[in-house]
């Protein structure tokens, strides 16, 4: 498949703040910004900033960030999933992982994050794809925001529901080792009926154990 990325962007003030939110970025582009500190979901902002910059430049990876200025103060993250998951058993070329989605607390409650979304899926060419989503309820900021697992899960499912995404089952044990955690997915207009056949066996491969 060809990795067709189609640049998109937008503008918004949030607490005072222009923001411009734009992407899919290059690595070099993304190399020129700064990092906000507040962003250690993941991984200190340093290491976070540099793992960002190689995802940018995958073939199919695509970043997208909100910033101030040079200042990113948010992102969101696609790319294909990792080799030791079981979303890449299949070796789809056109699934694609919501690797992660972060905001700084500068910013937050200002609907950053559905903005990023919105920016992503502007693109054309995710109709090509099928993006899931794994949301583990211990990547979440549940101390930050003050919300309890459901609370946040609730805020999650409506926010990667703003483009389309919905709650799929799965038997995956990570998902499944909390009722929290889930599997959420979109299935592009133009995804071939064999790779949503091959994603559905990748949910379920436990169906047959009583």
């Amino acid at each position: 498949m060809e990795h067709v990325k189609r640049y998109h962007s937008l503008k918004t003030i949030v607490n005072g703040r222009e923001l411009l939110i734009e992407g899919p970025i290059s690595g070099s582009e993304l190399a020129s910004y700064r990092f906000d500190d507040g962003l250690i979901a993941f991984r200190i902002p340093e290491q976070q900033h540099q793992a960002l910059i190689e995802i940018a430049d995958l073939p199919e990876g695509r970043i997208i960030v909100a910033r101030e200025d040079d200042l990113v103060l948010g992102y969101v993250t696609f790319l294909h999933p990792d080799p030791l998951e079981r979303w890449s058993q299949a070796k789809l070329p056109d699934l694609l992982e919501l690797g992660a989605i972060e905001i700084s607390h500068l910013i937050r409650a200002g609907g950053v994050a559905k903005k990023l979304l919105e920016v992503s899926f502007a693109d054309d060419a995710m109709e090509d794809y099928i993006i899931i989503t794994t949301e583990y309820y211990w990547h979440w900021d549940l101390k930050g925001t003050g919300l309890d697992v459901w609370q946040y899960r609730k805020v999650m499912e409506k926010v990667m529901g703003s483009v389309g995404m919905v709650w799929m089952a799965t038997d995956d044990p990570e998902i499944c080792s909390h009722p929290a955690n889930c599997l959420m997915a979109r299935i592009g207009k133009r995804v071939p009926p064999e790779s949503v056949e091959a994603f559905d066996g990748m949910r379920f491969q436990n169906r047959f154990l009583y």
